[in-house]
């Protein structure tokens, strides 16, 4: 019997649930609201010298080298992601589960299908 494109659609969707619950790095991420925040952190921190660097007419080199607040955003980008690879290379926290990462997790893994499936 042949499976529908929506059964194999969901079928891998489960899958890569699976996968994503399996790997400890997911679930540090999921678990690890300071991690979060400093990803998030040195995500626009990153985004906000980009955006100076490349919109000021100089160039990207001489904005990096000379523009102070492209020094500082940038700085501030790279200690957010030390800080972000410290707490992954730390032991996990010993803390009662949190039912709102496996929330989070299900949500966008039904968002996933449900945008497949339509």
């Amino acid at each position: 019997m042949s499976k529908t494109k929506a059964t194999k659609t969901a079928d891998r969707a489960a899958d890569a649930y699976a996968a994503a619950r399996e790997n400890p790095y997911v679930q540090r991420l999921i678990e690890d609201e300071e991690l979060r925040d400093n990803l998030r952190e040195a995500f626009e921190r990153a985004r906000g010298a980009y955006g100076r660097a490349t919109g000021n007419g100089k160039g990207a080199v001489k904005a990096v080298t000379s523009d102070k607040k492209v020094q500082k955003d940038l700085g501030k980008a790279a200690e957010s992601l030390r800080e972000a690879s410290e707490a992954l290379r730390e032991p996990k926290k010993k803390r009662k589960k949190s039912r709102l990462g496996r929330l989070i997790l299900f949500a966008i893994v039904a968002a996933g299908i449900a945008l497949v499936l339509s």
